[in-house]
């Protein structure tokens, strides 16, 4: 049993972050008939299905369905969106019975659009979470803040947003390292981080040895139905098969996939982009 799965529904998004590297492989929307296969397989060996690798999910064009496939299989959603096109699924999204948690990715807005005001686009989420609140209060909304590189973020139009649209106070004291989850309104989480280099043979050679969840923990689908090890492969460099030519089962027990589990369970690093990939240090900490 996995912790979570990540399933690509789509590599194309309608933004252009500056933190997300380009997708190298073909352009990739997955299917009904190609989705509705693999969340088959998917269920009984996950415990949560997120809805995202590269790609904004909301963009993909059967989204209502993929959503109705989630629930005919009673599978437990995770969902990553920058929120754009929250307006459009906001009704559908609160009556869902799959859905467990949203992840709103806020650095992309003032990313892809430094010189607008971010109530515009902050205004319709806060109002997501506080119907959410209502209507499906289970449901855990993370307010992503992936922004900290080690010099100052100035994320204090969104603080003072949030702060006069849920009348409180937040204590604005992060430390990225140690606690990244701050909990500020019921089910309501602001969840920092720091950027990451994407895994790449272009990386400098970080050593043989170290651990990750990668395998262990979690998997990534991609759309054309390429399978990789952790959420970070976006272009399946490490493809351990495909899940819609062989069964997932036998993909997860294949000698790389053991191998490669076996050497991270015991600090080893197999597989040569987890020798170049620079996140692999953060688990060292």
């Amino acid at each position: 049993m996995l912790s979570r799965i990540y399933i690509e529904i789509s590599n194309i998004c309608n933004l252009q972050c500056s933190f997300c590297p380009k997708v190298l492989s073909d352009k990739k929307v997955m299917g009904l008939v190609e989705f509705e296969e693999i969340i088959k397989q998917v269920v009984p060996i996950a415990k949560e299905v997120c809805l995202h690798l590269m790609g904004e999910p909301l963009a993909h064009p059967n989204f209502l369905e993929i959503l109705d496939l989630c629930e005919k299989y009673h599978a437990k959603i995770q969902l990553t969106t920058n929120g754009i096109l929250l307006k459009k699924y906001e009704e559908r999204l609160l009556q869902s019975s799959c859905l467990r948690q949203i992840n709103f990715s806020l650095q992309a807005f003032q990313d892809n659009f430094p010189n607008k005001k971010i109530e515009n686009y902050l205004l319709p989420i806060l109002s997501f979470a506080k119907s959410a609140n209502e209507k499906k209060p289970d449901l855990y909304i993370n307010l992503r803040l992936w922004n900290h590189d080690g010099s100052s973020v100035n994320n204090e139009d969104i603080y003072a947003c949030i702060e006069k649209q849920l009348s409180l106070v937040i204590n604005k004291n992060i430390e990225v390292g140690a606690i990244k989850s701050k909990r500020i309104w019921n089910r309501l989480y602001l969840h920092f981080d720091s950027r990451f280099t994407w895994p790449s043979f272009d990386n400098e050679f970080q050593g043989s040895k170290g651990k990750c969840h990668g395998v262990i923990d979690h998997i990534g689908i991609h759309a054309d139905g390429s399978v990789s090890p952790c959420c970070l492969d976006k272009d399946a460099i490490i493809n351990l098969g495909n899940c819609l030519e062989d069964e997932l089962s036998n993909i997860l027990s294949s000698k790389r996939v053991v191998v490669m589990r076996d050497g991270l369970r015991n600090g080893i690093l197999v597989e040569k982009l987890c020798q170049h990939c620079t996140y692999i240090n953060r688990f060292s900490k």
